[in-house]
């Protein structure tokens, strides 16, 4: 059993058919220096439209700088963002020539999203979403906007949220020149028992250093001639867990002076992925 942490609903939702008023919208928030169509837009008209379309576009949101392609930009044609990169909008350009649009720099990570793949996808602990009403308003982004006007949950109450701690505590020699290494231990924790059982199958190269196997936790123990052993083994466990559907959620690391003579590093690594409730 897990926590009662909920997923984010998916949508897929197709731009709509009729125009929108987007050249509108985005006139009220332009007020300045403008070009009075963008050179790379023309280039498109030259002929050079497929080039063009997967070519890097940077955009300045607010402050915070995003890489996309027009392509991209231009998946729904009735947006702020169609019309603009289109060629039916003038386009504004910073200082360094990127792509400027003064709204808010961090919200617009999920508009970028929305436009790359049409769903919408939120961390679990989101709470911005009037904020994000207002960006999908300005936008002009139609089915965006449907979605965060949605009534429904948008969250599934049937999935839970499961973890794996990844550690390495370290001792060092406080008085050794360089530092020396005495012992590392690795150590996973989980209650996904199925990735602690994988662990033991995959990893039977590293068997003469696997110090303890609990029903939550898997250990590997490293004396001081095995370092480059723990660095690889740490490694290839981080890509086994990713690979299992598994993100970095945080990382931290945590000193501590045990002995006279040693140092204790520890380094912590927080993975989650979303499951869905099966009946017992």
């Amino acid at each position: 059993a897990g926590r009662g942490l909920t997923r984010p609903r998916v949508l897929v939702l197709r731009p709509p058919a009729s125009p929108g008023p987007a050249t509108t919208a985005a006139a009220a928030h332009f007020p300045g220096t403008w070009a009075p169509r963008d050179a790379a837009l023309e280039q498109m008209d030259n002929g050079d439209w497929g080039y063009m379309m997967t070519d890097p576009v940077t955009l300045n949101v607010g402050g915070h700088l995003y890489t996309t392609s027009l392509t991209t930009l231009t998946r729904y044609p009735d947006s702020m963002l169609g019309a603009m990169f289109g060629g039916d909008f003038p386009t504004a350009r910073d200082p360094q020539g990127n792509y400027f649009i003064d709204r808010d720099g961090p919200l617009f990570r999920y508009v970028l999203n929305f436009l790359r793949t049409s769903e919408l996808t939120l961390p679990l602990d989101f709470k911005e979403f009037d904020l994000l009403r207002k960006e999908a308003d300005f936008y002009q982004i139609e089915p965006l906007i449907q979605c965060l006007n949605d009534p429904k949950p948008l969250y599934p109450m049937d999935t839970f949220e499961e973890v794996v701690e990844l550690s390495s505590t370290r001792k060092l020699s406080k008085y050794s020149n360089p530092v020396a290494v005495i012992i590392t231990q690795l150590t996973i924790t989980t209650k996904v028992h199925s990735l602690l059982e994988g662990i033991s199958n995959y990893f039977t190269k590293w068997n003469k250093h696997m110090m303890d196997t609990r029903d939550c936790q898997v250990s590997f123990t490293f004396g001081p001639c095995d370092y480059h052993q723990e660095v690889s083994l740490r490694v290839h466990l981080m890509e086994y867990i990713t690979k299992q559907g598994f993100t970095i959620r945080n990382t931290r690391v945590h000193h501590m002076s045990e002995r006279a003579n040693e140092n204790t590093v520890e380094h912590n690594w927080t993975f989650c992925r979303l499951a869905r409730k099966t009946d017992d």
